[in-house]
């Protein structure tokens, strides 16, 4: 179908943690089984290749009882055909961070174990307590889930009572593949938007393969596209599916991913979602009542070649430091990965050749994101890799199912530089990678990794990059905005004079939840000149000469503040 549709605190550190740099660039060191993140990422491979093999890992970072440190969630899938997780093997797991540098499997006590093939998460504080909430998609027949936080370490399954168990197909749970918090209408609010995948059933597949007699995952032209689901919060602990009403509903993809920017600075949250090989979304947010699906119009449907890609993982935000939110995508071999620049009338350019990232062509990439691994001012791309297909090297001996990771560092004049074979060991690994979340674990101002691996362990990918350059962690409280501040807007002045744009968000790459902590890289300034805060409320708030390399809390004033 085409893509047009009608219409302060403290700086934490872990006892004994090094706090000085380390020399050299951008460098990684995988600590996953030393900090005891032991987790195997169960997909119950089949001879029947069900599509939802391939897809499954979600990751989360975020701090569930509100110690200051980052905890981590991690998605399983199921048995097939039971779509039931019938052993421990296949629970969704969550880690307790212990401040030390190690985890704590604490999944029994909190009751967030899953029911069902799972596939991505989202956090978000859907009824402004101030204590993060989860809600977890699964494949169809398998309702989605929302935990909310009990605030004394566990969750409760309130799915039914509020309102959000999933799209409906012929009386079946659509295939949600991830999903994403924002407020659409900024009444101060989270409303949830799921993306939904394609029409699927259970040992239905078709056969399919390249004429050698081995079966394969069959292509997404096989299955029929569904509408993505926005559910609008009451308010009073319960949703209403809106997807009909706001225009959402009548546009047909096969969405893997959601992210949110506002990015013709109208005051209101959009919607960008990357669909596979149908083309991709762009939702221009009408005043918080509607949406219209912009992706042509805007440039941001089509690969450079004027083709539906194969999208994945993406990001919303600003990776040029001009102040407008571009977009970046991950896609499959021979189809590069595309960033799109925003040019502030509306529409964005394909620079992703010109930006020194043409050697995607030569990729797969699943999870994503921006990050400003190195503090300088710039952030960087990370991506998480991996062919679709398991037997692709049965096909083709020259190429690989599981791929390395790649990280491609900012250089600041508009293009990129594949730094991964100096980023550390893990980097020349091959692993069937596909999700990611971002966030700053040990609370030492570089940003971290938790990567996602299809039948193997997942990667804990600490940051140790040396250097002199400086850093800022904002964690924002709305009192009049919601209390995670999600869609709020902030810009910073350093020293030196130059500024940078980042903005509150959960939804980056694929099916995975991200630190809603805001990171700024500082460079070699001390102290940021000026900040400037707009609050999804409308509420603007200006900062002067606000210290470097801590954590800061700041709250929503209840008028504005220059």
């Amino acid at each position: 179908m085409a893509a047009s549709c009608a219409v302060a605190a403290p700086v934490l550190r872990a006892p004994g943690q090094d706090s000085g740099p380390r020399a050299g660039g951008i460098l990684f060191e995988e600590i996953a089984a030393k900090a005891g993140l032991r987790y195997v990422t169960e997909n119950s491979p089949s001879p029947n290749k069900n599509q939802i093999e391939a897809m499954v890992g979600g990751v989360a970072l975020f701090d569930y009882d509100r110690d200051g440190y980052l905890d981590v969630y991690l998605v399983g899938g199921a048995a097939i055909p039971s779509l039931v997780k019938e052993s421990p093997a296949y629970w969704n797991r969550l880690f307790h961070n212990n401040h030390d540098g190690t985890f704590t499997d604490v999944t029994e006590k909190a009751g967030v174990k899953g029911a069902g093939y799972g596939m991505g998460v989202a956090v978000g504080d859907y009824d402004n307590d101030g204590w993060p909430d989860l809600y977890v998609t699964y494949v169809t027949g398998n309702r989605n889930q929302l935990f909310h936080n009990n605030h004394d370490g566990t969750f409760t399954d309130v799915t039914e009572k509020a309102g959000v168990t999933g799209g409906e197909l012929y009386g079946k749970k659509m295939w949600s593949v991830g999903a994403g918090w924002f407020d659409y209408n900024n009444d101060g609010l989270l409303d949830l938007f799921v993306v939904n995948y394609c029409k699927w059933e259970v040992n239905k597949d078709p056969v399919c393969g390249m004429g050698d007699g081995i079966r394969d995952y069959c292509h997404p032209r096989y299955y029929a596209p569904l509408h993505n689901t926005l559910y609008r919060n009451n308010g009073d602990g319960t949703f209403t599916d809106v997807s009909e009403e706001t225009g959402i509903a009548a546009c047909l993809g096969k969405g893997m991913s959601v992210s949110f920017a506002d990015y013709d600075g109208d005051g209101y949250l959009d919607a960008f979602v990357a669909n596979d090989t149908t083309p991709n979304f762009l939702f221009h947010n009408l005043g918080g009542k509607k949406f219209e699906e912009v992706g042509q119009l805007a440039g941001v449907a089509y690969g450079g070649d004027g083709s539906a890609l194969s999208g994945m993982g993406s990001d919303f935000r600003d990776i040029n430091n001009d102040g407008r939110p571009d977009i970046w995508h991950t896609a499959v071999e021979y189809e590069m990965f595309p960033l799109y620049m925003n040019n502030g009338d509306g529409s964005f350019e394909d620079v992703t050749s010109r930006a020194g990232l043409a050697e995607t062509a030569r990729m797969s990439g699943w999870g994503n994101g921006f990050a400003d691994f190195d503090n300088d001012g710039w952030k960087d791309l990370f991506v998480a890799r991996s062919e679709v297909l398991d037997t692709i090297s049965l096909h083709v001996p020259t190429r690989s199912y599981p791929e390395t990771n790649t990280i491609f560092r900012n250089l600041g004049n508009g293009k990129f530089e594949d730094v991964s074979a100096t980023a550390g060991a893990d980097f020349l690994k091959k692993a069937p990678h596909r999700c990611v979340a971002f966030g700053d674990i040990d609370n030492d101002g570089r940003i971290d990794m938790v990567v996602s691996v299809l039948g193997g362990a997942v990667t804990l990918l600490h940051n140790i990059t040396g250097g002199n350059n400086h850093w800022i962690l904002l964690n924002l409280i709305g009192r009049k905005s919601n209390r995670m501040a999600i869609g709020a807007q902030i810009r910073i002045v350093t020293e030196d004079g130059r500024s940078q744009w980042n903005e509150v968000t959960t939804a980056i790459g694929y099916a995975s939840s991200s630190d809603s902590r805001v990171h700024f890289g500082l460079g070699a300034n001390r102290r940021i000149k000026e900040m400037e805060i707009h609050w999804p409320s409308g509420i603007k708030q200006v900062l002067h000469d606000v210290e470097a390399d801590r954590i800061m809390t700041i709250e929503e004033p209840l008028e504005s503040v220059s």
